[in-house]
């Protein structure tokens, strides 16, 4: 299935899809150090990326008439800055803003589906109405803002438009969901917002996948079981003293063994994501990993304190030692501090070991606290691919049998 990626930063999103099986028709970002990620990874022929076509330079301008054939998927992360919590907070006011770009594509190509990701901030009470906005412009991309129109006037003629409910001209079901990546088996607590359209001629219903993973198995089987403790060889004079947030919860996971999170498994945590890593402070075994160079000068002090091994990472920030809750360094076993290697960072974005960044550690951290989590997109793209094409086997039969139009 093709698709075009908008706004791929390092190619996390766009990664996870070609594990689903989408084939990136073109791949567009307009940062450099990016693209040169990509770039080296496609010249070193590492699979999936080395057929991709890296196009360098604004979506606005990208000549979308270059891309032949139907399109299956219209993917991307636009920008997060306008509505994360640790930017100036402009929305639709800063020039970042790129979901008018999106739109603009989705009209164009008029692909059977999208999918968007974005910061959790966008839905927050401030952003209300943009982001209403933003769901119905997607819905409806063809009905474009007038000259010099308000986008609360077209707001409100996109409100008329699907009240009124016409169904002419290209539209799309869409949803919209806040999911947390540690659900899904992401060795990270990172809430994002995912976005995904249908055209509305596809006979398909879909719902985002269910959860996969949960916090109740992780405490299982640290504190009732010991599961976790002996598959990581953690001799018990040296396991961590419960933490008081969890121990409420033992009294009932020790009568009931929680049947039902058992079911689930359990979270992925920082030392599980780090499994067979070397430790970056000594010589011996580093080079074997490519990207896994110690950065000296973590501190720990109020509001910067880093991530516990035994929990899931904070969710990884663009940035260095300026991240403001200390979300780039991880807590040792004797309470120490430090920064998480850029491989370690790539683990909890969950991208392959073969996969290589370019550019410095400030740079390299950067475009992975932009980048979707690799793991989280696959089972999206896989839940989103499987759907397209049993639709697709749908209109094959219904020709077959001489039922379709």
């Amino acid at each position: 299935m093709k698709s075009v990626e908008l706004f791929a930063g390092a190619g996390g999103l766009a990664l996870g899809l070609s594990f689903a099986g989408f084939n990136h028709g073109a791949v567009i970002e307009w940062d450099k150090w990016a693209c040169d990620t990509i770039r080296e990874n496609k010249a070193s022929g590492f699979p999936l990326v080395r057929d991709w076509e890296v196009f360098e330079g604004d979506v606005r301008t990208f000549d979308l008439a270059g891309l032949s054939g139907k399109v299956d998927l219209v993917s991307g992360g636009p920008p997060c800055q306008p509505f994360s919590l640790g930017g100036k907070h402009m929305g639709r006011k800063d020039e970042r803003d790129m979901f008018p770009a999106a739109v603009r594509v989705v009209g164009t190509l008029a692909p059977r589906g999208f999918v968007f990701e974005n910061v959790k901030g966008i839905t927050r009470a401030s952003f209300a109405n943009y982001f209403q906005y933003i769901i119905l412009q997607l819905s409806y991309p063809e009905i474009i803002p007038k000259p010099d129109e308000d986008w609360t006037d077209h707001l409100t003629r996109l409100e008329r438009h699907k009240t009124s409910g016409k169904v002419n001209g290209l539209t799309y079901n869409v949803v919209a969901r806040v999911l947390n990546a540690a659900d899904y088996g992401v060795p990270q607590r990172r809430e994002r917002v995912f976005i995904v359209g249908f055209r509305s001629d596809l006979k398909t219903e879909w719902a985002f996948p269910k959860e996969t993973h949960c916090l109740d198995s992780l405490i299982d089987q640290q504190w009732v079981t010991g599961e976790y403790w002996e598959r990581h060889q953690v001799p018990v004079a040296e396991r961590p003293d419960i933490s008081e947030r969890f121990a409420d919860r033992l009294p009932r996971l020790r009568q009931l063994r929680f049947p039902y999170a058992r079911k689930l498994k359990p979270w992925r945590t920082v030392r599980d994501a780090i499994a067979g890593l070397p430790d970056p402070r000594h010589a011996g075994g580093r080079g074997l990993f490519h990207d896994h160079t110690f950065q000296p000068g973590a501190k720990a002090y109020p509001g910067h304190t880093g991530s516990p091994l035994d929990l899931p990472a904070k969710a990884l920030k663009a940035g260095d030692h300026g991240v403001p809750g200390g979300e780039n360094m991880m807590v040792m076993p004797d309470g120490s501090v430090r920064y998480f290697t850029i491989r370690e960072s790539a683990r909890l974005q969950t991208f392959p070991d073969g996969f290589r960044f370019h550019g410095s550690w400030t740079e390299t951290m950067r475009q992975l606290g932009n980048a979707v989590p690799v793991a989280l997109a696959h089972r999206i793209g896989g839940s989103i691919a499987a759907h397209l094409l049993s639709e697709e086997e749908v209109q094959l039969k219904e020709t077959l049998t001489g039922r379709h139009p």
